[in-house]
């Protein structure tokens, strides 16, 4: 079969579809023939370089496909079914899995970073890894949610628990995250202040049903979020940034207020003034991938239409390094799908 791996770190050169083997199919687990895969910004900073990636690595996260081949030991799924891939690794049997605390694994892992991932023709997947995807929806939408949709479902929904009439902040609404937590914000009649890095993006968030959207670039985010709250500040931060938006994010989250993280991308140092968090007796709390009830979460509002991904462009896995370089250019609204 045909693979995109790296061998090294570094440009979109490293980025090589070339011939692999096809993998061996154990007892519980199962062969998927992709259909459809997604990029993530995961998929950047691993080729980029992360330490502790074992070379060389198929990467990709996100995939749907039909099962081709079924170990003995598989109960759960047939020949010829349609299936959308959770990224995440988790054994099923430490105390966190028997929990439902799926995210919190003794050996948490994620495909494409810890393990061969989906930018591939087939993979093979233990059982648990999988689940049926809808008839209503495409292969190319199914590949586009599993790593974000479940990311933000965990943190808006689990994590923050949102409740109806939050007034929630969504830092770069265009993005993956972003976008899902818009959508499910306002699935729970929330109302959603969303930024943007430039007109294009704003007006996007926009049309995803924001009430109020920023330039995150150019707008005073501190006094204008003031004026649209009336001074309160807001119910939910939905952060994703670190660095660059930290301060601003503490500022604006109101009394009894929750900020919620899952990432670091502009630096994961930060500071805290303590005098803030316990006077107006806020809740800062992290967010890693989603549990399963996450994933099943989010599949259930896109397969009933309450959210909509946004496939922004497909790209043939040949062409993987012209795909990168779109996200990187920030060209894209909504999410960048693969096909082999």
């Amino acid at each position: 079969m045909k693979a995109v791996r790296i061998h090294g770190h570094g440009n979109e050169d490293v980025l090589v579809w070339e011939e692999v083997s096809l993998p061996e199919v154990k007892d519980d687990q199962v062969l998927v023939e992709i259909k459809a895969a997604a990029i993530n910004h995961l998929d950047i900073w691993i080729r980029k370089g992360i330490p502790g990636v074992s070379l060389p690595m198929i990467i990709g996260s996100d995939g749907a496909g039909v099962i081709a081949e079924i170990g003995k030991g598989v109960d759960k799924f047939n020949l010829g079914d349609e299936v959308i891939i959770n990224p995440l690794i988790f054994c099923g049997t430490c105390p966190s899995c028997l929990n439902q605390q799926e995210n919190q694994c003794y050996s948490m892992g994620i495909l494409g970073e810890t393990t061969n991932g989906t930018n591939c023709e087939f993979i093979a997947l233990n059982q648990r890894n999988l689940i049926k995807k809808p008839s209503n929806i495409s292969f190319e939408t199914a590949a586009s949610f599993p790593l974000a949709g479940q990311t933000s479902y965990q943190m808006l929904i689990n994590r923050a628990k949102l409740k109806k009439d939050d007034i929630v902040f969504i830092w770069g609404a265009s993005s993956g995250v972003g976008s899902f937590g818009l959508q499910i914000a306002k699935a729970y009649d929330c109302k959603v202040i969303a930024t943007g890095g430039s007109k294009k993006k704003c007006k996007y968030a926009s049309k995803l049903g924001a009430d109020l959207t920023l330039n995150h670039y150019k707008d005073d985010i501190i006094s204008l979020v003031k004026d649209y709250t009336k001074g309160k500040g807001v119910n939910v931060v939905f952060e994703h940034s670190g660095f660059e938006t930290w301060s601003t994010s503490m500022k604006i989250l109101s009394r009894y207020g929750r900020l919620v993280t899952c990432g670091s991308t502009t630096g994961p140092k930060v500071s805290i003034d303590l005098r803030y968090v316990f006077f107006k007796q806020q809740s800062i709390l992290g967010s890693t991938m989603g549990t399963l009830s996450a994933l099943n979460g989010i599949m259930n509002f896109v397969k009933d239409g309450v959210v909509v991904p946004v496939v922004d462009k497909v790209f043939s896995m040949e062409n993987i390094a012209d795909a990168h370089k779109h996200i990187e250019n920030s060209n894209q609204l909504g999410k960048v799908v693969l096909i082999p």
